[in-house]
């Protein structure tokens, strides 16, 4: 399989680029990063991050570095459905602990892990910024807020159901 951009995610990339001074281009690392993780399955293989290192210009270990400080980059395969469940403090003190042992039970997987049909990785997070509606899970670019056992078999059969059609 060849790593190659889209020409329409080439050219958003060259964009990125551009809005750096000459020389300056590893500034572009983490926008370039989201759009290679969307483009290439949700996550940064070695090659990915080669393929970036290469358009940036910049050794691969300045990309590695990025890719596995940032919680938000994936450095393996995830599921269709990425379950960040907050377990700081806040979300911690209003159970947290509890949910994510309940998800676990559930889909029969631990933290960092993805059910065999491939739906579902759960990865618990830092901080996501919402302690008021704790405890509280980001999914995708949505956050699922004040998590019961119930919410949790709602969202599973909900994603299930989105998943079967």
């Amino acid at each position: 399989m060849s790593i190659k951009f889209t020409a329409e995610k080439l050219e958003k990339v060259k964009e990125i680029i551009a809005r750096y001074p000459d020389g300056k281009q590893k500034s572009a690392l983490i926008p370039v990063l989201h759009l290679a993780q969307d483009e290439f399955g949700g996550w940064l293989s070695a090659p990915v991050m080669d393929y970036v290192a290469g358009l940036l210009s910049i050794l691969p270990i300045e990309v590695y570095e990025v890719a596995t400080f940032y919680s938000m980059f994936n450095t393996k395969p995830v599921g269709t459905y990425l379950l960040e469940v907050c377990r700081t403090g806040p979300c911690m003190l209003n159970g947290s602990d509890e949910i994510i042992d309940y998800i676990k039970e559930k889909l029969g997987i631990g933290e960092g892990q993805t059910t065999e049909d491939g739906l579902f990785t759960l990865k618990p997070a830092e901080c996501l910024g919402a302690c008021g509606y704790a405890p509280m899970m980001q999914l995708g670019k949505h956050y699922r807020e004040h998590l019961t056992k119930g919410k949790i078999d709602q969202l599973i059969e909900e994603l299930r159901g989105k998943s079967k059609k």
